[in-house]
């Protein structure tokens, strides 16, 4: 891929998707098969007024290892100075950057059940920081064309003709061709005006159904809103885009209203493995059965994190006839795949999807119905013939999707 089209990108990202403000500090966290690319971003961000950027970087085949020798109890233990580096970001709100480029069998064969045990673990002891630090400082999730990620999404060629496919790939679905700077503040303004009409209306819940099986009634919250497109900081006029790319219109449900049963219509592709051909079904919002044909073990020790990720946290509303979907791709990613189609997240839900969140407590939040949980995991629903039909507080019937697309 030309430099000057990659150097673009990373000017995207530093400007339109964590908007860097005057003298802030930025943290990029990488692969260590990027270093190219993320020395034109850490440039990109110092030219959007950075005043100081790190970069950490992480591999899959060390992370393998780890998970392989070292014992339970130094695997999940966090050093004191690992909690001094995040009450330091606690104060200085740096923006942070991820970029994604990972290998999706990339932890293919480690201990599945002692990796999600300890992350759980270390998790649990970040998680009060990072909500402190809950909508207050900008972060951004975009992709990098990895050889091992490029391989898998395009079995059969070289390695190099598949890095510029997924490349080409990135790209697109990430609106990052031409002018991606107009082309987002176009996005967001159509998202902005489909979130807009569905708050106008006060659902009550959604209803899923499509001939996969999928027959699933979730309940929202009265104080409840959608969101989409860029978000803007607690207090503040800072716009930022968390995903590159994103084709959502979301809101958290009232994490005690789902009953049903839902079906995935695509892999998950989770910390290098995957999970596939699954089933969820819910009772009083919880998640009481979960199977798969590949990856149960690994899907139901998710589940077994801790008691809110039985619970949903998200509901996402994404048309089947979207740039992702129309690239033909199955991208084993999910920042992409999300974005192909509805999905459902089961875990943590999101305290800015209530009105006037700000006049809140996060235990007021949480008391409302907001899901709690120290993991937050996205998958696949949409189909081609996924309906959603809303119920609002007055008793209306109004139709959100037919046919796997909008149908207003």
């Amino acid at each position: 891929m030309k430099k000057t089209i990659l150097r673009d990108y990373a000017k995207l990202l530093a400007r339109k998707g964590v908007n860097i403000q005057k003298n802030q500090e930025v943290v990029i966290v990488a692969e260590l098969d990027q270093p190219e690319f993320v020395k034109m971003l850490v440039e990109e961000c110092y030219r959007a007024g950075a005043g100081k950027v790190t970069v950490e970087w992480s591999w899959q085949p060390l992370r393998k290892l780890d998970v392989r020798y070292q014992k339970e109890k130094v695997l999940s233990k966090v050093e004191d100075w690992e909690v001094e580096k995040i009450k330091h970001r606690v104060k200085t709100l740096p923006a942070m950057i991820y970029l994604e480029s990972e290998d999706p069998d990339g932890l293919k064969g480690v201990n599945q059940k002692k990796m999600q045990k300890c992350l759980g673990i270390r998790r649990g002891v970040f998680k009060p920081y990072r909500d402190e630090m809950d909508n207050k400082y900008q972060w951004c999730i975009a992709a990098v064309a990895g050889k091992d990620w490029a391989k898998k999404v395009f079995p059969g060629v070289r390695a190099s003709v598949a890095v510029e496919k997924l490349w080409e790939a990135i790209l697109y679905t990430s609106r990052a061709q031409g002018d991606g700077i107009k082309n987002w503040e176009e996005h967001n303004a159509d998202l902005k005006n489909r979130y807009e009409y569905l708050n106008s209306l006060g659902i009550s819940e959604l209803h899923y159904t499509s001939s996969n099986g999928t027959d699933l009634t979730v309940g929202l919250l009265p104080e409840g809103r959608f969101m989409g497109g860029s978000d803007v900081l607690l207090n503040s006029d800072v716009e930022y885009n968390a995903n590159i790319p994103s084709e959502e219109v979301f809101t958290s449900p009232d994490r005690n209203r789902a009953d049903g049963v839902v079906y995935a219509s695509m892999p998950l592709s989770y910390q290098g493995a995957l999970i596939e051909n699954f089933y969820l079904r819910l009772e009083n919002g919880k998640i009481v059965e979960a199977h798969a044909e590949k990856g149960e073990e690994l899907l139901n020790s998710i589940l077994d994190t801790d008691e809110g990720a039985r619970y949903l946290g998200e509901c996402a509303l994404v048309p089947f006839d979207s740039p992702i979907r129309n690239s033909g791709i199955l991208f084993y990613n999910t920042l992409f795949d999300e974005n192909a189609a509805c999905h459902l997240a089961f875990g943590e839900g999101f305290s800015s999807c209530v009105r006037d969140y700000e006049k809140y407590t996060l235990e007021e939040i949480r008391a409302l119905g907001i899901n709690n949980s120290i993991v937050h995991v996205d998958f696949m629903i949409g189909t081609e013939d996924l309906d959603i039909t809303a119920k609002t507080y007055d008793g209306k019937e109004v139709p959100i999707f037919r046919n796997g697309n909008w149908a207003f």
